[in-house]
């Protein structure tokens, strides 16, 4: 399935929008849209899945690795999830308590 990837600015954050499946395929397209964000300058990112209907292994990769790069430049990297199965990864493998999450980017902008 293909991967939709879309940016814009929340309140000094820059969004990504990912739709589509998050796999072994597609992953490299979010690494090199997380990786050109933080190249130009962008230091707090959001990357939401409310639209990604499947997340592999190589896509937790390549947000922790977004993490690191972000938190190597004094930024941050939040979630918005809200899919129970995507959820249930992050916690899983412990990245619940790694990352941020949050049910929508309306609770994200509360918490800004």
């Amino acid at each position: 399935m293909e991967l939709t990837l879309e940016t814009r600015d929340l309140g000094g954050r820059t969004v990504v929008v990912v739709g589509g499946e998050v796999d072994v395929y597609t992953a490299p397209e979010l690494r090199d849209c997380l990786t050109g964000l933080v190249g130009s300058g962008h230091r707090h990112l959001v990357v939401d899945m409310t639209g990604v209907g499947f997340l592999d292994s190589t896509g937790l990769g390549v947000l922790v690795g977004g993490l690191k790069k972000v938190r190597a430049e004094d930024g941050s990297l939040e979630l918005v999830c809200n899919s129970q199965r995507l959820l249930r990864i992050f916690s899983i493998t412990g990245l619940a308590s790694v990352f941020t999450i949050h049910a929508s980017t309306d609770t994200l902008s509360a918490a800004g």
